[in-house]
């Protein structure tokens, strides 16, 4: 599993598509949250908080989770190393797993420039240090579990198909609407209890509630339940294939 890891970081910043991807994620909150001017801007917001950088960064997390994701299986099964892989005395799990490590570590590594941010919030307040730590553990705290939701759903895609392209589409679907869907469809009951019921089965609830620094087990179990669930269906899926 630790050699699957190692590869998967190795053969990321091997390519110029890699290092490009990060890049273009801390380019794309860097401009939103500073230059251009709009309510996601933090000096037009006029609140000394992060509040409109957690509201960004799951959806640039929508297109770069799946980008990173892409390959993981789809181009295994493209050059037909995936055989060769499932033929070694590995389980499917720490393959899968080795897969998924190696995807959030290198979304953890795209969110530690971000901290930045965190010390300039902290310096742009009315008094400089006068900042809540503890809504923003809890809002990275967040990031990270909808991260790894993100990246099973995309390493499942990837498993479905050789084609890259497709596997990104894939993943890209269903993580909208895993975040925005079960929203969006709440909003056409007029009965609250059905409304606030399917409300609550969708990601962005559950992420906004740890956004504003609320820490509840249930939303944490629920993320990680996403990612146990699709990391589940991506190990029926290589079953499958051995």
């Amino acid at each position: 599993m630790l050699s699957i890891l190692k590869r998967e970081i190795t053969s990321f910043f091997a390519s110029a598509t890699g290092p490009l991807a990060l890049v273009l994620f801390l380019l794309i909150n860097g401009l939103v949250l500073w230059v251009f001017q709009g309510s996601f801007n933090v000096f037009d917001y006029g609140f000394s908080d992060l509040s409109a950088f957690f509201m960004v960064a799951p959806f640039v997390f929508l297109i770069l989770i799946p980008a990173l994701t892409m390959k993981s299986f789809s181009e295994e099964r493209k050059l037909g190393t995936l055989e060769l892989l499932l033929m070694k005395p590995l389980p499917a799990w720490k393959l899968v797993l080795g897969k998924l490590l190696g995807v959030i570590t290198l979304g953890i590594i795209a969110l530690i420039p971000t901290l930045v941010y965190v010390w300039c919030i902290s310096a742009l307040g009315t008094e400089a240090g006068n900042f809540d730590l503890g809504l923003v553990f809890g809002a990275y705290s967040g990031m990270i579990l909808l991260l790894l939701a993100y990246t099973s759903i995309g390493v499942f895609s990837s498993s479905l198909t050789e084609n890259q392209i497709v596997a990104f589409l894939f993943a890209v679907i269903i993580c909208l609407f895993m975040y925005l869907g079960f929203e969006a469809i709440s909003g056409l009951f007029s009965d609250g209890i059905i409304a606030l019921f399917l409300e609550n089965l969708g990601a962005m609830a559950h992420y906004e509630r740890m956004g504003r620094g609320i820490l509840d087990t249930r939303d944490v179990v629920y993320l990680l339940s996403i990612s146990f669930f699709f990391g589940f269906l991506t190990v029926i899926q290589l079953n499958r294939r051995a």
